[in-house]
């Protein structure tokens, strides 16, 4: 009998140094993205993929960065975390972009946190755009700057290197049952990866500091009998002028920005969705801690 192997594996890096496509590469269609609480206090969402008898959950930590606010703070520690629990960390670095202090920062928080058996591979992302010396060069200069068990070089959007990685990672992974059925998606993770996908299409759609100041909340969610689902959403800003830029002239903004989420979350469900979605002022919403539950984050680690 063949045994089976499961763990944890977390992607870090840099913000934008594409751990979301890489998350998306890696799971494909073989995906339930599931959320899974840490002591209650934190929470990452995960993909799930399946490679030979292997189950490799995946761990998309935010982006990390020299944080300023309580928020940022917040989700540094979100993204440590998940990297000090997992059985292999996957660090993901332009190509690009090189090594930058925010990858030298990275490196320094390394070699405190993580223990002497965690295995920790380098990935350098987005090797299109660079030519293949350069490549040789950063993969020597950073792998002389930090122990790391394997180097690979792909390209998250386009799948070169993606398959050598997943199959390098399946390998690493311990002896052990499956942590997650396949094709379980329960309730209450589903509320925040659709509050996540609204989110994501505000995002594509506003100036770039607005994303930072606000936040999508699922209010309410109904199955029906009819084989549809009712989704309420709040969108919570800290300004009045911010709600206006979101609904936009004759509310043209947050129509298309519905319409864009409804249809990736009802194709992600499978099944029809109507989403409604409502605007609300909260001026202190970055220092509430419910709001920071609602994203899976630990108020207490944004303290100074």
């Amino acid at each position: 009998m063949t045994e089976t192997r499961a763990g944890f594996v977390a992607l870090i890096g840099e913000p934008n140094a594409g751990k979301s496509t890489l998350l998306n590469r890696m799971v494909g269609a073989k995906v339930s993205i599931v959320t899974h609480k840490v002591q209650t206090t934190r929470a990452r969402i995960r993909g799930v993929a399946i490679e030979g008898d292997a189950q490799i959950v995946f761990v998309d930590t935010p982006g990390l960065f020299r944080p300023r606010r309580r928020l940022d703070r917040a989700m540094v520690a979100a993204a440590w975390g998940g990297a000090a629990d997992a059985d292999v960390v996957v660090l993901l670095i332009e190509a690009h972009r090189g090594r930058t202090p925010g990858v030298d920062a990275i490196l320094e928080t390394l070699r405190e946190r993580i223990s002497p058996n965690q295995a920790v591979a380098l990935a350098i992302n987005k090797i299109d755009r660079v030519k293949a010396e350069v490549l040789l060069a950063l993969s020597q200069e950073l792998n002389a700057a930090f122990p790391f068990v394997r180097t690979f070089m792909i390209s998250a959007e386009k799948g070169f290197g993606v398959a050598d990685l997943r199959t390098w990672l399946g390998e690493m992974l311990p002896e052990g049952p499956w942590l997650y059925p396949e094709d379980q998606i329960a309730d209450l993770p589903m509320r925040m990866i659709a509050a996540e996908m609204t989110r994501e299409k505000l995002t594509l759609r506003l100036h770039q500091e607005l994303p930072y100041q606000l936040t999508v909340e699922t209010e309410n969610w109904e199955d029906r009998k009819d084989g549809s689902t009712r989704i309420d959403q709040v969108i919570y800003v800290a300004r009045d002028g911010h709600k206006g830029i979101i609904l936009g002239h004759k509310g043209e903004t947050i129509k298309a920005v519905s319409q864009a989420a409804r249809a990736e979350i009802a194709e992600f469900l499978g099944r029809p969705v109507h989403l409604f979605l409502q605007v609300k002022v909260r001026p202190g919403w970055l220092d509430e801690a419910a709001r920071y539950s609602e994203m899976g984050l630990d108020f207490r680690d944004g303290n100074e």
